[in-house]
């Protein structure tokens, strides 16, 4: 088994409940959360989202709220104002150009406004089921700690992942990741003597 392997098997054990933890009950709900999300927390989304979604869960609901009221909505989240534009001008874009629907491919998404590698990477993962792995602060903290990636950019991260991880198992390392980066390899005082992947690991061992 080579050392990659065995990390991810280990993750897996440690984070067997590893999941998307935005709440969403669509494609376009998830995408609209992942927009949210940049810069914010996924808790402070759900919180928003669970009112905001009762009554703006479609494009058409959205355009017909409009940029000042949404902004209004989510005032709590960081960059609110820009994020109304975009998620606004996103789903005018989804009405005129896709028939309401969010797209299933990487190009598409990329078109739209508030639409980066890591929000797509999420959407196509846990919206369509296409392997994916998005790469946010904590899967390139832990890529790094762990010895996937040097990469300096979230790109160069996630093909180094993808180098190493097989295609498969792409979707639930993000989250294993994600998971391992919020409960225990913080980015201040990670709690490494928790952690059952430390032995691995070329932060605990001063190699990083």
């Amino acid at each position: 088994m080579t050392r990659y392997k065995k990390i991810l098997e280990i993750l897996k054990d440690m984070y067997p409940d590893a999941t998307c933890e935005l709440n969403h009950s669509n494609a376009y709900e998830l995408l609209v959360a992942t927009i949210l999300s940049a810069q914010s927390t996924d808790k402070r989304v759900n919180i928003v989202t669970s009112d905001l979604f009762k009554k703006y869960n479609t494009p058409d609901d959205m355009v017909a709220l409009g940029e000042e009221k949404l902004a209004k909505l989510i005032k709590s989240i960081g960059f609110y104002n820009s994020k109304a534009k975009n998620i606004i001008e996103m789903s005018r874009i989804l009405i005129e150009k896709f028939d309401f629907k969010v797209p299933d491919n990487m190009e598409d998404l990329l078109s739209l406004p508030g639409v980066g590698r890591k929000t797509a990477n999420v959407v196509l993962s846990n919206a369509f089921d296409v392997p994916a792995i998005a790469v946010d602060t904590h899967v390139y903290r832990v890529s790094h700690r762990l010895g996937f990636s040097k990469g300096n950019t979230p790109e160069l991260v996630e093909i180094d992942l993808m180098k190493k991880i097989p295609k498969k198992d792409w979707s639930l390392s993000h989250h294993v990741f994600i998971f391992h980066g919020r409960r225990t390899c913080k980015a201040r005082n990670p709690l490494c003597d928790n952690c059952e992947v430390k032995n691995f690991c070329y932060y605990y061992k001063g190699l990083d």
